[in-house]
């Protein structure tokens, strides 16, 4: 048998499967037939390779590569009962995707997870009770195996919905009042963190900018705060915020100023919230970190930009979006899985 370069020159059979499938979209008996095995051998390679030997499972990976074969993800969704789709669902108005960098950081780690279990990732954003029915609608239709929730607020229908519904899904944050599957920074911890930064390097009135009171991550970082000023975190020293955006943070802190005119630090309950602090004070002629020391919570880009740059808790967001990816996976797959909450970690930078 002559060879050149090492490689066997492929049957004449093979080689006209090779051409008949270049003028048309290839099968997966185009496949069979250039890497020369059966059928059978061709779904066992494509579907995990188990009970193939190598020299069939490496014809089969090079036919493949050879006559551009792409699996027809509709005709294997009929077998295995399975689209190998994902819904990354986010109860927030679009804006927020593009406001938020926590947001970007998750959607983008989230696909490249998936990718790597060969699962495509569909964004629906569910802010109203229209797009909510739709979207329950659509992963109830079956056009997903299961939903990720980003950014949930307590007596979110979706999240009652999903609880006893068929669909798997977890959430990003502990949610509120349901008892599903969640991965989450430790955000009570995160803020202890913090605010005893605060009071180590001398700050003796030390308020906060509370987060929504409808999420997990507002009502937990309000707690970390009080958890170490005990009766000193008094209610003039709370300021709540709407959401988690630069604006709230900037009325917030205002609010602060008026009741504290000697506050000499600030726990904001996120990088946004301690970014528009920090305009405030300046407006206000108060000099930072020397007159207020400012902190932030989640360590996003907005955190190493602002002026000073910011003083924060990071959380692990791409782990967060590994191991929210690991955990649906294992329940579509009907895997016990658990909730898993990861460890924050202060970054010291130049407001506080």
């Amino acid at each position: 048998m002559n060879a050149v370069n090492g490689h066997t020159p492929a049957h004449p059979k093979s080689r006209g499967a090779a051409r008949r499938a270049a003028r048309r979209r290839p099968t997966i008996d185009d496949v069979a037939a250039v890497a020369g095995v059966s059928r059978g051998t061709v779904s066992r390679a494509l579907n995990g390779g188990r009970y193939v030997s190598p020299s069939s499972l490496a014809a089969v990976e090079r036919a493949v590569r050879d006559i551009g074969y792409t699996v027809n993800v509709n005709a294997r969704s009929l077998v295995t009962n399975q689209s190998n789709t994902v819904a990354f669902v986010l109860s927030e108005a679009p804006e927020h995707l593009f406001n938020d960098p926590n947001l970007g950081v998750l959607l983008l780690a989230c696909t490249k997870a998936l990718a790597d279990h060969d699962f495509s990732l569909i964004l629906m954003i569910a802010e109203s009770a229209t797009a909510r029915d739709r979207t329950l609608r659509y992963v109830r239709g079956g056009h997903v195996d299961g939903v990720l929730l980003i950014s949930t607020h307590g007596g979110d229908p979706i999240l009652s919905a999903l609880e006893h519904g068929n669909v798997p899904a977890v959430a990003c944050g502990r949610p509120l009042d349901v008892a599903i599957p969640y991965v989450a920074a430790d955000d009570r911890e995160g803020a202890r963190q913090l605010t005893r930064y605060l009071r180590e390097r001398g700050c003796s009135q030390i308020g906060t900018i509370a987060g929504p009171q409808d999420t997990a991550g507002g009502i937990d970082r309000l707690a970390g705060f009080r958890d170490v000023l005990g009766r000193k975190a008094v209610k003039r020293l709370v300021a709540y915020a709407p959401d988690f955006g630069h604006a709230a943070g900037e009325a917030a802190m205002t609010e602060l100023l008026e009741r504290n005119p000697h506050l000499d630090g600030v726990f904001a309950a996120s990088d946004q919230l301690a970014s528009g602090a920090l305009a405030t004070l300046r407006r206000a002629g108060r000099r930072v970190p020397d007159d207020v020391a400012v902190g932030g919570f989640d360590d996003t880009s907005v955190a190493a930009t602002t002026d000073p740059p910011l003083t924060t808790v990071r959380q692990p967001l791409d782990q967060v979006a590994k191991e929210l990816v690991e955990v649906l996976l294992g329940l579509i797959r009907r895997q016990p899985m658990s909730s898993r909450v990861l460890p924050t970690e202060l970054v010291v930078r130049h407001s506080a």
